[in-house]
């Protein structure tokens, strides 16, 4: 783990203050396909030659990742050591960078609050194999653990929400580690959008997150959520990437399992409210004022505790109105850049030898 401040000097002594490395430049996977058809999440394969998943206790394989660069991967606040409560741990979403998601937004709300927090780096963005990108998340939570004497506190936006998931399934040890997870437009069970859009060949992240993916479906194997952790999936009717998501059977929501869970759309709280995919993982007012809710409370988020007035806001706390345009149209610039140009393949990768039962 990293600790230097924002001039990037390194630090004798830990001050509350935000430390981050300025991570390369950034992408969202995010795309103006329209919506493809609604059909209800199925989380498992249907026909008699179903795979045989691993058991939920079937203890986790070393890290294959060198550790290195797991440790390279973790930013983190000078206050996460000895924490005075949970960390909360970024996951940004396919094709971003932490600073690209959460910096203009998320680490200066979270510097307001004085909350301890750390990020992740994912290999290549995120673009490349889930199950690789699912060793560092299950690395910084170990990691902060230790170093924090705290649980963890997981929000991640899009893939940032299923590759923890797929984390927690696949390594039991860390579930005891976590107390929250806060998914924002998080492609749970794959996105038809993707579909689309990997028609022609996208890259292995994406053919991962295609609706009801093999990925997906060993992800969700067996049960969706674990008992101790407390589960709160926001979406948005309007997304235009992650589909469908219309109601708490679209691929967002969790169901079933030991967590307790909050399934919520932005519109539940607020009707008019019309976030898009990036939008709610970057400056939504009510995606943000749910996820505190959640960070803040025993359990899940209760919509009913979100005030009214959330409702007439344009911004989450840390967005400045004055950088805020400028830098939005930059990373939509970036991210239909990065959807070309990265190096795109016909079908997902093959599933590890751990996803499934051991003889």
């Amino acid at each position: 783990m990293a600790w230097t401040n924002r001039n990037g000097l390194d630090m004798k002594e830990p001050r509350s203050i935000a430390i981050r490395k300025r991570a390369r430049g950034a992408v969202v996977a995010a795309a103006t396909a329209a919506t493809l058809a609604l059909a209800p999440v199925t989380a498992a394969f249907a026909d008699p030659g179903e795979p045989v998943y691993a058991s939920v206790d079937q203890p986790g394989p070393a890290l294959s990742v060198p550790q290195n660069l797991l440790a390279g991967s973790l930013e983190c606040t000078a206050n996460v050591s000895n924490a005075s409560r949970d960390v909360v741990l970024l996951i940004p979403g396919t094709t971003l960078t932490p600073d690209a998601n959460f910096d203009g937004n998320w680490f200066q709300a979270l510097d307001a609050l004085n909350w301890p927090y750390c990020s992740v780096s994912l290999p290549e963005d995120a673009m490349n194999d889930i199950q690789v990108t699912a060793e560092y998340i299950v690395n910084a939570i170990r990691q902060i653990r230790e170093t924090s004497g705290r649980k963890v506190d997981l929000l991640g936006f899009s893939q940032g929400g299923l590759a923890p998931r797929f984390a927690l399934r696949f390594w039991p040890d860390a579930r005891a580690m976590v107390d929250d997870y806060v998914a924002l437009g998080a492609t749970n069970h794959g996105s038809l959008t993707v579909d689309g859009m990997c028609a022609a060949g996208c890259a292995p992240a994406l053919q991962q997150q295609r609706y009801n993916s093999a990925f997906t479906q060993a992800t969700n194997s067996h049960q969706e959520t674990f008992a101790g952790i407390s589960y709160t999936d926001i979406y948005s009717h309007t997304d235009q990437f992650v589909t469908p998501n219309l109601n708490e059977s679209g691929t967002t929501s969790l169901h079933g399992g030991g967590g307790s869970i909050t399934n919520v759309a932005l519109q539940d709280v607020c009707p008019l409210n019309a976030a898009d995919h990036l939008a709610t993982g970057t400056y939504d007012p009510v995606a943000y004022a749910l996820a505190v809710d959640a960070l803040s409370h025993d359990g899940p988020a209760d919509p009913a505790r979100v005030p009214a007035s959330t409702c007439t806001k344009l911004l989450m706390p840390g967005v400045s109105p004055m950088t805020f345009p400028g830098k939005y149209v930059n990373l939509w610039n970036t991210v239909l850049a990065q959807l070309v140009a990265y190096p795109h393949v016909g079908s997902e990768p093959t599933l590890k030898p751990y996803v499934y039962a051991q003889p």
